[in-house]
């Protein structure tokens, strides 16, 4: 079970899934080789043995990018398991590292540093799903 989130070029004015009109088509991230050059700067410690999909792994938190094999790269989801916020710092050091917006999956809306995402409450569902003591 994961937290998923999207990096995706968007305009300004969008604030939201919802406010993404259905013909829009986002502009790519770049080339591959750019975009993995671009994770290595902001994440040294990813690991792109397999440039389709990269592994993040901090103390207590993982992150799994789907880059796919597209080129250019349109996109980038990514897989949040764990706990912690040094993963919500990765996250937006991916981020910031393409200047691109990061969609929160499980709400639908963009995610900034320091406002509200569905990370904390994904961990509380998580940990509510898979607590044996909640088992009857």
């Amino acid at each position: 079970m994961s937290w998923d989130v999207l990096l995706l070029n968007l305009p300004d004015d969008i604030t939201s899934a919802q406010d993404i009109p259905d013909d829009y088509s986002p502009r790519p991230l770049g080339p591959r080789h750019e975009v993995l050059a671009a994770v290595s700067s902001a994440e040294p410690s990813a690991d792109l043995t397999d440039p389709t999909w990269g592994d993040l792994t901090g103390p207590t938190w993982s992150i799994e990018l789907n880059i796919g094999s597209d080129d250019p790269v349109n996109s980038i989801m990514l897989h949040v398991r764990g706990s912690g916020d040094g993963a919500l710092a990765s996250v937006f050091r991916l981020g910031d590292a393409f200047g691109c917006k990061v969609l929160d999956c499980s709400s639908g809306e963009l995610i900034t540093p320091g406002g509200p995402s569905g990370w904390h409450a994904f961990q509380e569902y998580r940990d509510r799903m898979f607590d044996p003591s909640e088992k009857g």
